[in-house]
């Protein structure tokens, strides 16, 4: 009996070729060198259209001295949050996005007598929602994806989790690429179902990668919060003129109108067609950086 070679050929070319983010029949696509965002993984959301499971490590580091409204007290220590962001494409187009959740251990350094700056730790709130690429432009590079993600008090007090009535967020990610350059770009609100306990707040992120090659993708990175309104609460125990950053939205009472800025780099590396690692550090540029003196983060993403 003939073999049929030309079946053979075929499928030792499929098994050769690189699978991307959009699976065996899109190996040609732009967005297959394009890498998810390592900074503010709660709110920094990839446009792309993904099924995976992302572990994600925070190593956040709490400023020596904590400025709020009216005086300074020390402070130092860190944060450490452990999580699970869960992310699942329905369709080409739209998809489940699982993005907060986890463990907080809360370590600073000086309590100055507050019983909410001792050693505490428990869980995060959960925040989940759906996103939809509205533009996916495969031959100008380029893809819009608006989406929604809802915050449910259901964390831990003692890590300043659990208040309020829920919190929306509604953004919009867009990513723009020149071949192996790609720039990403998101934007969104927090809009509190209780403007008394929590405050609304204006967030931006950027990102600049640049494919050097497969186990090799540095980035530059940017992320800002600007605070929109104010609350009725001092959880601290002080009057904050800062919010609590991307974590903790404290309804600080004299917040209104601060902004805190961070900027980092760092890498990604595709370990495999569908696995990623990535490692971060940013730190806080604007004054007051309120609790952000640093972070490392670092991440897994398996892509199934």
């Amino acid at each position: 009996m003939k073999k049929n070679t030309n079946n053979y050929a075929l499928a030792i070319t499929l098994a050769a070729s690189p699978i991307g983010v959009y699976g065996a029949d899109a190996t040609a696509s732009w967005i297959n060198d394009t890498i998810s965002p390592v900074t503010n993984p709660i709110y920094f959301e990839d446009p792309r259209i993904t099924s995976e499971l992302r572990p994600v490590y925070m190593y956040h580091s709490l400023p020596n001295t904590f400025d709020y409204y009216g005086g300074k007290v020390p402070l130092g220590g860190d944060v450490q949050v452990f999580a699970l962001q869960i992310r699942y494409a329905f369709t080409d187009r739209l998809a489940l996005i699982a993005t907060k959740d986890g463990y907080i251990e809360y370590q600073p350094k000086h309590s100055n007598g507050l019983e909410t700056l001792e050693h505490h730790y428990g869980f995060a709130d959960i925040a989940a929602g759906l996103k939809y690429a509205l533009l996916d432009d495969q031959e100008n590079q380029f893809i819009l994806t608006p989406g929604f993600t809802i915050t449910l008090p259901t964390g831990s007090s003692d890590v300043y989790q659990g208040y309020g009535a829920g919190v929306w967020n509604l953004f919009a990610s867009a990513e723009k690429g020149w071949d192996k350059l790609h720039i990403t770009g998101n934007t969104g609100f927090n809009i509190p179902n209780n403007f008394a306990e929590e405050t609304a707040q204006l967030h931006y992120s950027g990102q600049l990668d640049y494919h050097l090659s497969q186990y090799f993708i540095p980035f530059f990175a940017a992320n800002g919060y600007t605070i929109l309104s104010n609350g009725n609460h001092n959880r601290l125990g002080v009057p904050l003129n800062t919010e609590l950053y991307d974590l903790i939205n404290s309804g600080s009472t004299e917040a209104r109108g601060t902004t805190q800025f961070t900027i980092g780099g760092g890498a990604r590396s595709r370990l495999l067609n569908n696995l990623d690692v990535g490692v971060s550090y940013e730190a806080g540029v604007v004054h007051p950086v309120g609790i952000f003196e640093s972070r490392v983060t670092a991440d897994v993403i398996w892509r199934f």
